[in-house]
């Protein structure tokens, strides 16, 4: 699965916004076990935002 998440994350940028937003959604429902993990849909979008400064909204 970690190659998959790989995967995604490199082609990210790539993929039409509709399929961004679910798949995010997907990873923060499947990441968030506890109440540790609160903060897991910030650090997501941080993730992204930081390795992808161009995103198809900016397009």
């Amino acid at each position: 699965m970690l190659a998959l998440g790989r995967a995604v994350t490199h082609v990210w940028a790539e993929l039409p916004m509709p399929i961004q937003e679910k798949l995010f959604e997907h990873a923060v429902v499947a990441g968030h076990r506890t109440e540790r993990d609160e903060s897991l849909r910030e650090r997501l979008a941080k993730f992204l935002h930081d390795h992808h400064a161009r995103t198809l909204a900016e397009r």
